[in-house]
């Protein structure tokens, strides 16, 4: 399915500009992830589903198809990665604190909130990036970098208390793991550099997902399931896997093919707020004006931060 998805895709971008083509497939890919949030916490809080085990599971089946599909596809060397020892270390850390670290604190702050919330609050991982790279370089951050962190605090504010200082509008754990999940981010973006810069982004990804899934089956075994069965949620489980994982991160891969990086990262800001957009229509989750304002404000930053870091460069952990 996903090799006759990909022909199609593949058929119709050939009639396009290359600048068009990039716009339009990282827009694709940033939709998929914020609806995928969303088709989560449907499973979550109607359905009765587990986040440990959707986690488990998405992450297992994507390494391995995306692992097979690198394989079929480009007949790489999947082993080659585990013949480096510096590799080694670099590439556990990415899967477990950074892969699986990210994908659990994210669906963890959506149940016990929602889509919405737990997809803005992961956007203040730019932020996070951007003061560890002002403290490791010695280096104050310029006036772009200073109203990006403004802004997601600001933004931070109208969405934990409506504008209300004196009340907090989202439980505690949806804080936590929301905040989590915004460290995860940025650990998972700054510990790739070194690893991509080296290998193959499918195999890297694959690999990640992979060790990831097998290192939380330790902690949730796959056949632990708590839920309902459905239709409904048989294809919301599909969708997550499919759709908010395997195709979602092929589109983003092939923008970078018509687009520059920075321009995708600046297009990814569709995720929020399609995740907030379905969160309302479909689920009938209230957002008042403070939190859409809150959640400009994130939007705002990811923006000015995606313009900054096109004149810097990336250091690692």
């Amino acid at each position: 399915m996903f090799r006759i998805l990909e022909k199609k895709v593949s058929e119709y971008l050939m009639k396009l500009q290359p600048r068009v083509k990039g716009i339009i497939l990282v827009i694709i890919s940033t939709m998929l992830w914020g609806v995928s949030g969303t088709v989560a916490q449907y499973l979550f809080q109607k359905k009765g589903f587990s986040p440990e085990w959707l986690v488990v599971i998405r992450l297992l089946v994507s390494g391995i198809i995306l692992l097979l599909y690198a394989f079929i596809k480009s007949k790489q060397d999947l082993w080659i990665i585990w013949r480096s020892k510096h590799t080694i270390l670099s590439l556990i850390l990415f899967s477990i604190i950074g892969m699986l670290g990210v994908q659990y604190a994210y669906f963890a702050a959506i149940k016990y909130g929602n889509a919405a919330t737990a997809t803005i609050l992961q956007y203040l991982s730019p932020v996070l990036i951007t003061c560890y790279l002002a403290i490791r370089t010695k280096k104050m951050p310029n006036l772009q970098e200073i109203t990006a962190v403004v802004l997601a605090m600001l933004g931070t504010f109208f969405i934990i208390t409506k504008g209300n200082i004196h009340t907090i509008s989202i439980s505690r754990l949806t804080l936590f793991w929301g905040i989590s999940s915004a460290f995860a981010a940025a650990f998972y973006t700054l510990k790739s550099h070194s690893l991509l810069a080296k290998w193959n982004s499918t195999i890297i990804v694959g690999w990640g997902m992979l060790i990831g899934g097998i290192a939380f089956s330790f902690v949730h075994k796959p056949w632990n399931f708590t839920g309902q069965w459905s239709i409904t949620s048989i294809f919301a489980v599909i969708f997550v896997v499919l759709f908010g994982t395997l195709i979602a991160f092929y589109c983003y891969l092939e923008s970078l093919k018509y687009i520059q990086p920075t321009e995708a990262s600046i297009l990814s800001s569709v995720e929020p707020l399609s995740a907030a957009f379905l969160s309302v229509l479909w689920l009938h989750v209230p957002l008042g004006m403070s939190q859409w304002l809150g959640t400009a404000c994130i939007i705002f930053t990811v923006v000015i931060l995606s313009r900054a870091k096109n004149k810097e460069s990336i250091v690692e952990f």
